[in-house]
């Protein structure tokens, strides 16, 4: 990846940064004049935000640095730890609302300056959703699952935000003091399922989850299509780790082929496959002769053993 493409990646974490302190600002100054468990919950979350992100900016730098000999295959999965981090920094938050909204339940508290209470959430509630959708649509457009991860977590706070205004105004015309906390334990809720996503998909990167199945298809399609030429390929692995996809395969040429030409076409087959892709690829073939029985022995991950 370009210095200039990193760059512009850690641009987007530090706008996600500059919006958690803003957040954060109008938020708590929301609770301290309303009162309210629900804002409170809203807020608590944000500095969760604000956490998140710098971890994820962290990580983000971190997985950006070159191979050195200790890591050959560069640092590209940091960005499974950093969207797990999230993941488990969504559930912290969505307990702790939980937590302090079950006090309130047993013994409501009246609520004050409501309207201007309403009108900061909802500038916070503006702020997480363009910054939010920035992040998630440079994010997939450019393969990161820091960006995406962060995006979403930002999405989860306006559906928190969103939560709690509409229970501050049930309560605001119904005097249903009780709504406000039963309305952050459900959001919160729907905070957990945000987080446990984010962490199973993290694991899944972590085990080295193989390329998204459109992914696939366009390799395979390729290979395919090599037939006609007399061309055989069996042992196809691929892996994704962050940005970054390992693609892996045996290619059977013709025995009479001399080494050149066999290099030679497969260098060609390499550089077409990379260029399928707008992020990294890394491609790595193994040649054989298509002619030979033997080749046909070492097809699983475990190569079988020649006797």
């Amino acid at each position: 990846m370009s210095k200039k493409s990193q760059g512009s990646l850690q641009n987007y974490i530090y706008l996600s940064i500059a919006a958690a302190i803003v957040t954060i600002l109008l938020k708590f100054y929301t609770y301290y004049i309303t009162g309210s468990m629900g804002f409170l919950s809203d807020a608590l979350e944000s500095f969760v935000n604000l956490f998140a992100a710098i971890f994820a900016l962290i990580m983000l730098k971190l997985s950006q640095q070159p191979a050195d000999e200790r890591h050959m295959y560069g640092h590209s999965k940091a960005e499974y730890f950093s969207s797990a981090m999230e993941g488990a920094l969504i559930l912290v938050a969505a307990f702790s609302i939980i937590w302090s909204a079950i006090p309130r339940i047993v013994k409501p508290t009246p609520l004050e300056n409501i309207n201007a209470g309403l009108l900061f959430s909802l500038m916070a509630s503006l702020v997480n959703l363009v910054v939010g959708q920035i992040l998630i649509r440079n994010g997939k457009s450019k393969k990161s699952l820091v960006l995406e991860a962060d995006g979403r977590h930002l999405m989860t706070d306006v559906w928190t935000s969103v939560g709690v205004i509409v229970g501050i105004i049930v309560v605001k015309f119904t005097g249903w003091l009780i709504i406000d906390p039963i309305i952050a334990i459900i959001v919160a809720i729907n905070i957990i399922l945000t987080g446990y996503k984010l962490i199973s998909r993290s694991a899944s990167g972590l085990m080295d989850v193989t390329i998204p199945a459109e992914d696939m298809e366009k390799v395979t399609n390729y290979l395919d299509s090599l037939k006609s030429e007399q061309i055989e390929y069996h042992s196809l692995l691929t892996r994704a780790a962050g940005q970054r996809k390992f693609i892996t395969l045996h290619l059977l040429v013709p025995g009479k082929w001399t080494v050149k030409q066999g290099h030679d076409y497969a260098d060609e087959l390499e550089e077409t496959i990379v260029k399928m892709f707008d992020e990294p690829v890394t491609v790595i073939t193994h040649i054989e002769p298509v002619d030979d029985p033997a080749s046909m022995k070492d097809i699983g991950i475990d190569r079988q053993q020649l006797i």
